[in-house]
């Protein structure tokens, strides 16, 4: 039996119009993608889009508005399940004090996740490994320019 696999994701711009990537290796893949993760049950997508900021980042997070959902078929890397993921605009309550890296995939020995900021207008979706994220950063900057602008 499939199942459904759903996703949330933070797209974080700073005041230097940057978006904050997450490169990572899992199960002898590497990917870059937006930082965030899966639903647990019980959980809303808010409410575990704020966890994985914590988890992730340790930073609180606000979620200032919705970009996109998918609306294609999506199956994960990882198992059988259909990926369905959801993300949004959000906002850092304090400043990230985090190792931030320039070279994608530069982890130090025992990592398995690094961040760094990218500015967005140079961020090609080519970059992204997943095709949600490619769609969410073309629909991010096709859609909501006024808020990339303003940062």
């Amino acid at each position: 039996m499939s199942s459904f696999n759903i996703r949330v994701y933070g797209l974080l711009i700073n005041d230097k119009n940057e978006i904050l990537l997450s490169d990572e290796q899992n199960e002898g893949l590497r990917f870059t993608k937006f930082p965030g993760g899966g639903l647990e049950f019980g959980e809303g997508l808010i409410d575990a889009l704020k966890r994985e900021f914590i988890e992730e980042c340790d930073v609180e997070i606000e979620v200032i508005r919705h970009v996109y959902t998918t609306d294609f078929y999506e199956k994960s890397i990882f198992n059988d399940s259909q990926v369905i993921s959801i993300y949004y605009i959000v906002k850092s309550l304090k400043p990230l004090f985090l190792n931030f890296k320039s070279i994608p995939f530069d982890f130090d020995l025992g990592e398995n996740q690094v961040f760094r900021w990218l500015n967005i207008s140079k961020l090609s979706s080519d970059e992204l490994t997943f095709k949600t994220d490619k769609t969410a950063l073309n629909f991010l900057k096709s859609n909501f320019k006024p808020i990339i602008n303003n940062k």
